[in-house]
């Protein structure tokens, strides 16, 4: 019985670190998805001009 107490206790810290790691992950790919859209909108500000040229 104390066998499976510690096998079921296992698969609950398991269960646990799986699901902080994900939000970890989900977390990090949100902020670098946001990091780059900023940084790409920065860029094509900082070398091309707001209007077309002119013909």
């Amino acid at each position: 019985m104390f066998e499976y107490e510690m096998a079921t206790a296992r698969r609950a810290d398991l269960i646990r670190e799986a699901d902080q790691y994900r939000m970890a992950q989900e977390a990090r790919k949100a902020h670098r998805s946001s990091s780059r859209g900023q940084e790409s909108e920065r860029s094509v500000r900082g070398t091309r001009s707001r209007f077309t040229r002119a013909a």
